[in-house]
């Protein structure tokens, strides 16, 4: 059991996370005042990962380690990878792009340490919304629990893929450019 754990109403929508530095569930509007299987999905995935925490799972901790690196860099990344282009482009000179492909290799590390963060947390979500009864009065409704977490998670595979094929392009572009 967790205690020391605020569930909050965040504004907006699919603003939904937990924020392991201040140990608070933030839950957008409609999963907040829901009564949905969806919203009670969603809410129980959301403290899974405050469970995570608890217990220190080690693939949270990994990315909650990360977190950081990963915004600063995707923050300067775009900026990075267009003046790398441009002077590969002027001079013949790698470095700078270089330098965006090692961004790009952190961020799709980083997208993939996620998933089992992600796939985890909704396994704990189904477990206790089993065991507590929340939404699991019918098969119909624990298929619609499942369901509404699966997709989720889908959401996160796909960013990782996504990052994955950015960086498979830009490294491309930059170990395969021609060397005449």
């Amino acid at each position: 059991m967790v205690y020391d754990v605020r569930v909050m109403n965040a504004d907006g929508q699919l603003t939904d996370h937990y924020n392991p530095a201040d140990k608070t569930v933030n839950l957008s509007t409609d999963v907040y005042y829901g009564r949905s299987v969806a919203a009670a999905a969603v809410a129980a995935h959301e403290c899974g990962h405050a469970v995570q925490h608890a217990k220190s799972y080690h693939w949270l901790q990994f990315r909650t380690n990360m977190v950081p690196v990963v915004s600063i860099s995707s923050n300067l990344l775009q900026w990075v990878l267009i003046i790398g282009i441009l002077l590969i482009g002027f001079t013949g000179n790698p470095f700078v792009l270089g330098i965006g492909v090692a961004g790009l290799l952190l961020i799709t590390i980083f997208s993939f340490i996620t998933l089992p963060v992600e796939f985890d947390a909704s396994k704990r979500a189904l477990i206790w919304l089993k065991n507590n009864q929340v939404v699991m009065h019918s098969k119909e409704e624990n298929l619609q629990a499942k369901d509404a977490l699966w997709w989720a998670a889908m959401t996160y595979v796909v960013a990782a893929l996504g990052a994955l094929a950015n960086l498979i392009y830009y490294a491309s572009m930059l170990f395969g450019r021609n060397k005449n």
